[in-house]
């Protein structure tokens, strides 16, 4: 992974990463797998080794209760069910049939009924709620050898008794909870029995109506799976084939009696190979698509925000209405604004502004620790008849404290002076008596301050030292003024939004208000004033836009990418602006925006723009893309040549097109080169074997790499290398000027989109008093229905962030107020309202109306007209169909649908469906039998068509049809159908 500890670049200084031509500002996190840079996408799922309860699905199960038991190397769902007639049943994989839960826990080591009933619980009416178990279980086992002998007939069916007990044992070590252990200690043992027992009382609470069912939604429920983790997963998996593949070997050598060398059966890069292979397809392990990702590089904010994406498993195409909805616990934690529009909505989400992924500590650590705090251990408790609260580490039950509160306290004063990690969390829900203590990982946490008797610790000293760099944000973590909640701690938490409040009713205060947001969605100027959507879209449009997506971009050879000439940093910013830092890597342009109908050329989210605008450099882009071939060497002494073609070549391309090669074959830079033109020359032996038997083994072809078509520019860089096949490689990159004209795309910050419609001259664009002329021209109209009130409010801070040559401060629910703005404008002698005397630039006549300007922060999106136009009057057909082929890339055409053709039907356009369908799509003209309807095939010795019936004897009539009929036709006699033509006149003459 590029920047982590054992990469080349870590570590290092700015200075030091520019000396090696890096981005200083490139945040890594990503890997460079075959020279492409990919990403692996955090993956959310349901948290593993903790139970669920639920209502069952099925008319003989009232209540279930679920966990999926992760281990190392093995993954188990171990299912309690409660049915109609109260016997609690247990299934998990290795085991086809139901076991009644006492048998498990007998097997499991647990003596007597009386052991078997602490384990569940020491509440009466629950125990009742365990007798039909108990006496269904004792018709089958009375004993632990019993109940292992059991449990062995269902695994081990026909072997003999000691063999079935030694099974059963063996079957429930490895797959029943393996996260607790998979080895055969009593220890290990009774562990699995007491969580058992734990998951028995959680479904019998639920049937007595003493708990809800879990809500699966909740962010205490979900983990989510790092790079780590998903790195460590492929690797096993890897290494078991490994394994496994060497043992097949060696049996193989050992029963031919030969000692094989360990080069000849173990591959050495076979482990890099299949994880390189995993990572380059995006294939994981478990079947899972799309794990590993291209990094998108459209500009720093699109960057950070691939890389803080979580992806959820559950399947797109099914509704998950609640999967899909905000969750009150993803406040803080997860963005409440940046999800993708479609069937990934609310299922693509990511990490809010200052989140953290808990990466785990050592259990067993925290387990003394909790010990050592007076947690009985829960069999002595229950033995004991000890009362008090149950304690729950990592949702296993350890033990029982009879003073709750006074535990709670302790180690969270441990976690604040910093003696146990930062990363546990303790958790106390009173009206179940419960402690929860989480330390595993993958929990989504946000960071609050701390309130202590009423008073905020953060004090001005701290922020002084903050200010001078003296403390960092780890330094408020490790004193114990900032700490980390996780979802099922912050149900304890009372949570103030700012200091205004009487802070003596509350626990914590939250850092500011916005980071609810996302690292894109931050940067929205009073996004609270907009309608939601509006937000979610430019969240989208956010990561199109163009800016300096990397510094070393000159020395980059990304197959494709944009660059915008003049970034700007915006006048109206946020908080979250520095924090990501935006305002280095800015990706738009302040421009000053007038809301105006004018000349019509603005309507339907169309804006005007200003040509001399334009022509001063403004939204002007670079688009870069890079050609590359590689001298490949075949077999049989074959190779490819880098070389200016001969005129003998098969291909030829004519003189013109190589006209800028230097004599190595290769394009020299700063060349202009237009669509067609030979950026790298080269020839390649035939393509086929058996063209060596027709006479032209001599004759290569033509395999040079041009400019596509459509595309022009100017060659920027030109780089010849070796690949590690040590075939010869190169790479031309080609740079284009982009400058905004009709059709380009362009967005504000608040989800307002629109293309240009018109580019008007300077001297026709309207003016204010002060001689002020707009750089954008939008509609009016496109604000009223939208609510986004927060572009009224930008415009109006814009206008006085340029008068008065600063920042405004636009933090959503905590930036520069509606009434500062006006009070400020009135100062600098404009309008409150930021409205303006306009004039017309064509006739000179004042505007009726004032008109509402300000300045806005303006966004070009990579959504251009030089990469979507497209015409085609002729060009190539598809071999199969023969009729056009589809998309721009293939110079296809535009088909006439069938709802099109069914216009064309009711209108009665016979003339026209026939010209569209048929003369200028896939005509064929083929001749049909009159007397059988077949198609005739011709004969081209005699120079007539034959009839697969009649022969040459049957009378034939020249038919004009698409050659897409003629082929369905033929597929259908393909399948045994006989597809009759009947002819026009003929029928006629039949009918008379």
């Amino acid at each position: 992974m590029v920047k982590s500890k054992y990469c080349n670049l870590y570590g290092l200084k700015s200075s030091d990463l520019i000396k090696k031509l890096e981005d200083p500002e490139d945040p890594g996190g990503y890997f460079i797998i075959n020279g492409s840079e990919r990403v692996i996408v955090s993956q959310e799922d349901l948290a593993p080794n903790k139970p669920f309860y639920d209502y069952g699905e099925k008319a003989s199960i009232t209540h279930v209760g679920k966990v999926i038991s992760v281990g190392v190397g093995y993954r188990s769902t171990v299912t309690v069910e409660r049915h109609r007639d109260g016997i609690i049943y247990v299934t998990f994989p290795a085991i086809a049939t139901r076991i009644p839960f006492p048998i498990i826990m007998r097997a499991l080591g647990l003596e007597t009924d009386e052991d078997v009933v602490l384990a569940v619980s020491d509440d009466v009416e629950i125990q009742k709620e365990l007798l039909p178990s108990l006496q269904y279980s004792v018709q089958i086992a009375t004993t632990i050898d019993d109940a292992r002998d059991y449990i062995g007939s269902k695994v081990a069916i026909g072997q003999p008794r000691e063999i079935r007990i030694e099974r059963s044992m063996q079957v429930l070590d490895r797959y029943f909870l393996p996260h607790l252990g998979t080895d055969s200690s009593r220890e290990t043992r009774i562990k699995k029995a007491i969580f058992l027992g734990q998951m028995v009382k959680g479904v019998i609470e639920l049937a007595l109506g003493r708990r809800r069912p879990d809500d699966k939604d909740h962010v205490a429920n979900k983990r989510v799976r790092l790079v780590g983790e998903l790195m460590a997963q492929l690797f096993r998996t890897v290494f078991r084939q490994l394994v496994q593949d060497l043992r097949t070997q060696l049996e193989k050598y050992y029963t031919r009696g030969r000692i094989p060398q360990l080069v000849t059966i173990v591959r050495a890069d076979i482990v890099t190979e299949r994880i390189r292979s995993a990572l380059a397809t995006g294939n994981w392990v478990g079947g899972r698509t799309g794990v590993s990702q291209m990094l998108d590089r459209t500009n720093r904010l699109s960057t950070i925000s691939h890389l803080r994406r979580v992806v959820s498993s559950l399947s797109r195409t099914q509704p998950h209405f609640e999967a899909r909805d905000l969750h009150p616990t993803q406040w803080g934690r997860l963005c409440a604004i940046e999800t993708p529009e479609g069937q990934n909505c609310g299922l693509v989400k990511n990490l809010a502004l200052l989140a953290n992924i808990t990466v785990g500590v050592d259990e067993k650590e925290i387990e003394n620790i909790l010990y050592d705090l007076g947690v009985i251990p829960i069999l002595e408790a229950r033995r004991r008849e000890i009362k008090g609260a149950e304690v729950y580490l990592n949702n296993r039950l350890i033990g029982i404290h009879e003073e709750p509160e006074k535990l709670v306290s302790n180690v969270r004063q441990l976690r604040r002076r910093g003696q146990i990690s930062h990363e546990v969390n303790i958790a106390y829900a009173r009206e179940r008596n419960e402690i929860k203590v989480n330390c595993d990982g993958g929990r989504l946490r946000r960071p609050v301050l701390i309130i202590e008797n009423g008073e905020l610790k953060l004090k001005p000293e701290h922020i002084e030292k903050l200010r001078n760099g003296e403390w960092s944000w780890s330094d408020l973590v490790k004193n114990g003024i900032v700490e980390y909640l996780d979802a099922d701690e912050e149900e304890n938490a009372l949570i103030a939004i700012n200091p205004t409040q009487d802070l003596s009713k509350y626990t914590h205060m939250e850092v500011i208000p916005s980071i609810i947001f996302g690292a894109v969605a931050s940067i929205i100027p009073y996004a609270e004033h907009n309608q939601s959507p509006r937000n979610t879209y430019e969240a989208a449009m956010a990561k199109q836009s163009l800016s300096l997506s990397t510094a070393n971009y000159r020395f980059r050879v990304d197959s494709r990418g944009h660059l915008t000439a003049y970034p700007e940093r915006p006048l109206v910013t946020t908080r979250g602006i520095s924090v990501v830092e935006y305002d280095k890597r800015p990706a738009g342009q302040n421009a000053i925006v007038a809301l105006l109908t004018y000349t019509g050329y603005n309507m339907e989210d169309a804006i005007i723009m200003n040509k001399a605008s334009i022509d001063r450099g403004m939204y002007r882009s670079l688009f870069f893309r890079t050609y590359e071939t590689e001298e490949y060497k075949y077999a049989g002494g074959e190779e490819d040549r880098i070389e200016i073609p001969s005129q003998t070549v098969r291909g030829y391309r004519g003189a013109d097109a190589y006209a800028h090669l230097d004599e190595d074959g290769i394009v020299s830079p700063e060349i202009f080169v237009s669509s067609g033109e030979v950026l790298i020359g080269k020839t390649s032996p035939p393509r086929f074997y058996g063209a060596y038997f027709e006479g032209i083994s001599g004759k290569r072809r033509d395999s040079s790499v041009t400019v596509r078509r459509g595309e022009k520019g100017i060659v920027d860089r030109v780089v010849i290398t070796e690949t590690n096949e040590g075939y010869r490689l190169v790479k031309v990159k080609v740079r284009e000027l982009r400058v905004p004209e009709l059709g380009d795309k362009f967005a504000s910050r608040h989800g307002q989109k629109g293309v240009i419609g018109m580019i008007l001259p300077m001297e026709d664009m309207p003016f204010t008093e002060d001689g002020v002329v707009p750089d954008i021209i939008i509609n009016p109209h496109a604000l009223p229905s939208r609510m986004t009130v927060g572009q009224i409010l930008e415009s109006m801070a814009g206008k006085v962030a340029a008068m008065k040559g600063i920042l405004v401060d636009a933090t959503p629910f905590e930036g520069v107020t509606e009434d500062e703005l006006r009070e400020a404008l009135i100062k600098l002698g404009f309008r409150w309202d930021g409205k303006e005397v306009m004039y017309s630039g064509i006739s000179g006549e004042k505007l009726e109306a004032d008109i509402f300007i300000g300045v806005v922060y303006y966004q070009k999106l990579h959504h251009m007209v030089a990469d979507k136009i497209h015409a085609r009057a002729r060009g190539p057909v598809q071999i199969l169909t023969r009729q056009p082929t589809e998309g721009r890339s293939r110079e296809g055409g535009l088909r006439l649908g069938e709802m099109e053709r069914d216009v064309l039907i009711a209108h009665g356009a016979a003339a026209l469906i026939r010209e569209r369908l048929v003369d200028s799509s896939d005509k064929y003209v083929m001749y049909v039998c009159e007397q059988c309807g077949l198609i005739v095939w011709f004969d081209s010795k005699r120079n007539r068509p034959i009839c697969p019936i009649h022969g040459d004897k049957g009378t034939f009539a020249r038919v004009i049809v698409p050659y897409a009929f003629k082929l369905l036709l033929q597929e259908l006699m393909s399948l045994g159908i006989y597809p009759k033509l009947e002819l026009g006149d003929l029928m006629e003459e039949r009918r008379s």
